[in-house]
């Protein structure tokens, strides 16, 4: 699924650089990079989603550990990160899609 940018709106990237900074590009979104990062993206979205099923039964186990718990919850932060950045990265272009349809 490509998510197209005005051309010159930096999308926020699903990966951070080496010392943890964000990672932006700039472009019109139809760009190998973008397509990596739609494909990135797309992964990231697919394992919070088999994540949650993961949870869900272990909810439901009572024989659940507690070292098993807070395996999963810190694999669970570690994906809502990765969903929460999507999310940014996709409402920045939406506006600045609308932005530019008003213009």
């Amino acid at each position: 699924m490509q998510h197209q940018s005005p051309l010159g709106t930096p999308r926020l990237l699903p990966w951070s650089s080496q010392d943890g900074k964000p990672c932006y590009l700039i472009g019109d979104g139809v760009g190998y990079v973008s397509r990596t990062a739609d494909n990135v993206e797309s992964v990231q979205l697919g394992m919070a989603a088999e994540l949650l099923d993961h949870a869900a039964d272990m909810l439901d186990d009572r024989g659940v550990t507690a070292a098993q718990l807070r395996y999963v919850v810190a694999r669970m932060a570690e994906a809502l990160r990765d969903v929460h950045r999507i999310a940014e990265s996709r409402g920045e272009r939406l506006v600045a899609l609308r932005l530019g349809a008003e213009g």
